[in-house]
């Protein structure tokens, strides 16, 4: 189950228990972190955690200072330095070499808390936003207020400075089209405000056309990086709906004739191609090429595909260079795979690394930082504001 998604449901069966509960949000990382901004853990006073913050470093310290948020219900933003000497003395084991800023706040279990609830939406309308939240700085502004924005929405604003909402929206709107996240500093009268300015983006649709024994793996492998996975079989064998229960969101039967009618194929979906049926596949690359779909990949050796290829243009198909660099077949990364659990690692891990526009080679000659994201900025600890920061004056608010 994707991680947001499993926060929201701990914390809906937390509210059914009467459970105090605090979320962890990581909102700044400077240098090396297991975890990126946006990661979120989930915490009740009963001990239960949801998600993750690092590679379990930090979340014994983080759950008792959510001990101390739950009883005072007031947010707090932590620092941890993971390059820091103090280790020895934390007993954490830290050693990422990075700077990680975590704002940990109380959840009102009244109702549900708006972020969640955005968060929730975006997961389900598979729409992406963008959440601007308050941790940090010397202004009025109380951490943890937030604006909300998806692209065909209204904001939702939690914060009444008029020049900071104007200057906020300003940057959710240019997150929203650039698709990344990033810190931001403001200058207000009131002093200066610390935003992490998130983008969110809903799990990856992936469709698995082919429901044969060698699915399931790649159906597995992809629900545990949390992306959304429908099964089509077109075969459409009842079996079917059984067999991937546990490992898809949703299977379908239905011919490849009508694939496009019966499974949403957008800009954001990933489709893999592995029915072993030579006419079924040739059915669904007339389809899935022309569409809007990020990726196709295509079981079976590259002499197979080229004649459906070949055939395809036979027939009248037009295929432009655009729509064959998302071509990916055969289909996985040369990784030596012969199991089906291999070679459904081979599969997810090219589609990882084509979502991430990345070659998916050794990281050992990577000669550039393994996250490449948004902007970093952190208030020095003495609460002066960075040269960096920027003033309302000069983003035109």
């Amino acid at each position: 189950m994707n991680e947001t998604r499993a926060i929201i449901e701990a914390f809906i069966e937390s509210r059914t228990k009467n459970e105090r509960c605090a979320l962890a949000t990581v909102v700044n990382v400077e240098g090396s972190a297991y975890r990126r901004p946006g990661a979120r853990m989930l915490m009740t006073e009963n001990g239960r955690i949801v998600g993750s913050l690092s590679g379990g470093c930090l979340e014994r310290d983080v759950f008792e200072r959510a001990r101390i948020v739950m009883q005072t219900r007031e947010p707090i933003v932590v620092r941890y330095d993971t390059g820091a000497d103090t280790e020895i003395v934390w007993g954490l084991g830290l050693g990422c070499n990075g700077i990680v800023q975590i704002l940990i706040e109380p959840l009102d279990i009244a109702a549900m808390p708006l972020h969640l609830e955005f968060l929730s939406d975006c997961i389900t309308r598979q729409k992406t936003g963008v959440i601007a939240t308050v941790f940090g700085g010397k202004s009025d502004i109380k951490p943890g207020s937030r604006l909300m924005l998806q692209d065909d929405d209204e904001a939702i604003i939690e914060f009444e400075n008029g020049e900071f909402a104007r200057a906020a929206m300003r940057d959710a709107r240019r997150a929203l089209s650039d698709k990344k996240s990033s810190d931001k500093i403001y200058e207000l009268t009131t002093g200066a405000a610390e935003v992490f300015i998130e983008f969110v983006e809903p799990p990856v649709p992936l469709v698995i056309f082919g429901a044969n024994a060698d699915a399931a793996p790649v159906a597995e492998y992809a629900q545990k990086l949390g992306w959304h996975v429908t099964v089509v079989d077109t075969q459409a064998r009842s079996a079917s709906l059984e067999r991937f229960a546990d490992c898809a969101d949703a299977v379908t039967l239905c011919r490849p004739e009508t694939a496009a009618d019966c499974v949403p194929l957008t800009q954001r979906t990933a489709a893999i191609v592995m029915t072993h049926n030579y006419q079924h596949d040739l059915e669904l690359f007339k389809t899935l090429l022309p569409s809007s779909v990020q990726y196709v990949g295509m079981m079976g050796p590259k002499r197979r595909t080229e004649r459906i290829i070949a055939e395809a243009l036979a027939e009248g198909l037009t295929i432009s260079d655009e729509q064959m660099n998302r071509l990916h077949a055969p289909i996985g990364l040369d990784i030596g795979a012969e199991t089906p659990s291999g070679i459904a690692l081979s599969i997810v891990g090219e589609i990882r690394a084509v979502l991430s526009e990345r070659e998916g080679g050794f990281l050992k000659r990577r000669n550039a930082p393994i996250h490449v994201g948004g902007e970093s900025r952190i208030l020095p600890t003495n609460g002066g504001i960075e040269h960096r920061a920027e003033t309302l004056e000069a983003i035109g608010a």
